[in-house]
């Protein structure tokens, strides 16, 4: 229906646009998918195939928690939340593992959406309750959109800004309107919504950080929690959703723990001594060298890599261009020219990585070569206000001989810093404005400074002083959300859906939202134009692209200074746990997994002295996150 004959409905009154628009729309549906493609599973479908239907339940899954927490409500600003809090709430709709963005009904029975995107309809299932045996209905689902935007943390208000209002249409129906038609992603993430109950909220300040255990509709409760040491959870015996296709073969541990740890060397440790069941691997150098104990060579623990068929996204060291002297491009590539990769690969990664050169590395939405027709068809009306290389010249990194030896990049760092400005005076390098150059680079983990020292030594030979602040989790948080900082690790995760989530990452709205990860502070309108883009995509086809033409963009602004990648998830298992045959693509899919009934977890054991020998040894390692 177009906007004209929209209006003359309006004009003829209210009845007639109600019954005209009722005939127009799509039946309710089991599943959405983002350009209406068929989904993979279809209506009545029993369990997905990544999952065990028929797997045992009961034990604990042990995990450790890497630093501390102070909150159970990890919908706010305040505090640090307890990992896997998530399991305490159900949402609207979850998300399919083993399709790029497909969501099947959870809360919902059944979603509805207008036929141009302009809204979204959900039934709430009649049987979902909360854990106090209360009903989940729409004004729950009222309640916590408009909490979360008015009180949650500040990046809800960004992710849901183009929700004009949400109307209760019964008990089990409710309504979002958009702002704009054409959104194809925004059904699909409101449906992730967690339900918050309203009765429960009502006699308690949800904008305060607090250690009560939340009441939620999830598979799981909090038993326990000790702030910054352990929090234990328990399946909920009567949980309304268990037999639900979506959840089949899912939450089979009767009980999930996280012990913390303050470092993950003494963490690895922990794990090899059994006193946890299960270990992610973000290390090269351990995955190679630390597993040489018994409980490995007797098969008591289990190490395997599967495979990763997500985007790999960008994980890089990333400048914040809020401080002045970060603000010149011609800067940021110089600094990115004196991290030699093929030397840390070489030494520290046992050569296991891939340089990452995309934000969107090992997919088809990665740029590459020279821009094709399409793209330069969505670049060039921006041409003069994005760098010429984009038209001009293909991304690409500096490579080494991996030997420690980068005299080139360097002589080219020194001509790009001489042309912003910057000179050396007593063998210190100075800015624009004369003031010697001292970067400080905020760490929250010590494994990290073996990655950064030898860069540290490179930027030292042109005078740059680059001092490793590393600092606890806490105190990490809050200077993140202040953005104080010059330059930090981190990553922009992807998916193979990319959409309203991107202006997070790079819109200038979000630039000075401290609950946004616009890291770099990025206030560019030719960004925000592509975002928007690549936001209003009407076809994968488009969706490619739009996220190449991003990309580039990206790219030539010398953002981040790319780091590295590796295809597969490398876990580590005590051997009594188990898992489906069928891996999900885009998941480790941990909650699928379960305890073998005929083997015993581990007993801890207290670390020995073989076990410290290892420890030291393992210090020379990186957790490479």
């Amino acid at each position: 229906m177009t906007s004209n004959t929209r209006r003359l409905f309006l004009q003829a009154g209210t009845f007639a646009l109600l019954l005209l628009t009722g005939l127009a729309e799509a039946a309710p549906q089991h599943a959405l998918t983002l350009y209406d493609e068929q989904p993979k599973y279809p209506s009545g479908f029993s369990h997905f195939d990544y999952v065990n239907p028929d797997a045992p339940k009961g034990g604990t899954l042990r995990q450790a928690g890497f630093g501390s927490f102070d909150s159970l409500n990890p919908f706010i600003n305040k505090g640090v939340a307890a990992d896997d809090i998530g399991l305490v709430y159900d949402t609207l709709t979850t998300n399919s593992l083993d399709e790029p963005f497909t969501v099947y009904g959870l809360l919902a029975e059944k979603i509805e959406k207008g036929p141009d995107n302009k809204w979204v309809r959900f039934y709430l299932r009649p049987e979902a309750r909360f854990h106090d045996g209360e009903p989940v209905e729409a004004e729950d689902v009222v309640f916590t959109f408009e909490t979360l935007i008015s009180k949650g943390a500040p990046h809800y208000r960004g992710y849901y800004a183009d929700v004009e209002k949400v109307v209760i249409e019964s008990p089990r129906r409710v309504r979002f309107d958009f702002k704009h038609a054409g959104n194809r992603e925004l059904p699909l993430i409101l449906g992730q919504l967690p339900v918050l109950p309203k009765h429960w909220w009502k006699s308690r300040d949800f904008a305060t950080g607090s250690m009560e255990a939340p009441l939620g509709s999830g598979p799981y409760r909090i038993e326990r929690a000790e702030a910054g040491r352990s929090v234990r959870y328990a399946r909920v015996e009567h949980y309304w959703g268990k037999d639900l296709a979506v959840n089949r073969g899912f939450y089979n541990f009767d009980h999930v723990n996280v012990d913390y740890y303050r470092d993950n060397t003494v963490a690895l440790q922990a794990f090899k001594a059994g006193h946890f069941d299960y270990w992610l691997e973000t290390s090269a150098k351990n995955w190679a060298t630390a597993y040489d104990i018994a409980a490995v060579k007797d098969g008591r623990i289990l190490k395997e890599e599967i495979a990763n068929h997500n985007p790999q996204g960008m994980q890089g060291f990333i400048f914040n261009i809020r401080r002045g002297r970060l603000q010149d491009a011609r800067v940021r590539e110089a600094l990115a020219l004196l991290f030699d990769f093929e030397w840390t690969n070489r030494q520290l990664f046992n050569g296991a990585y891939t340089r990452t050169t995309s934000y969107f590395d090992n997919s088809e939405l990665a740029a590459s070569g020279l821009p094709s027709q399409q793209e330069l068809n969505i670049l060039e009306p921006l041409r003069g206000k994005i760098p010429d290389q984009v038209f001009e010249t293909p991304f690409e990194l500096p490579q080494t001989n991996a030997d420690g030896i980068i005299r080139a990049q360097q002589r080219r760092a020194y001509e790009l810093l001489t042309a912003a400005g910057w000179k050396i005076e007593n063998d210190q390098m100075v800015d624009a404005e004369g003031k010697p150059v001292k970067l400080e680079f905020l760490l929250v983990q010590a494994d990290f400074e073996r990655v950064l020292l030898p860069y540290k030594r490179n930027l030292a030979s042109l005078g740059i002083e680059l001092e490793l602040r590393r600092v606890d989790v806490s105190q990490y948080i809050n200077r993140l959300r202040s953005r104080d900082y010059d330059m930090i690790v981190s990553g922009f995760g992807q998916s193979s859906s990319p959409g309203n989530e991107q202006r997070e990452y790079w819109h200038s709205a979000s630039a000075d939202n401290p609950g946004s990860r616009n890291y770099i502070g990025l206030k560019d309108p030719a960004i925000d134009v592509l975002v928007e883009k690549l936001i209003a995509a009407d076809s994968r086809e488009e969706l490619i692209t739009r996220t190449r033409a991003l990309d580039r963009v990206l790219l030539s602004g010398h953002y981040v200074i790319p780091n590295w990648h590796i295809k597969t998830w490398r876990v580590a298992y005590w051997s009594h746990l188990a898992h489906p045959e069928i891996t999900p693509r885009y998941d480790v899919g941990l909650m699928t997994w379960w305890n073998k009934p005929d083997v015993s977890q581990p007993e801890p054991k207290q670390i020995d002295d073989e076990s410290a020998t290892e420890t030291e040894t393992s210090k020379l390692s990186v957790t490479e996150q």
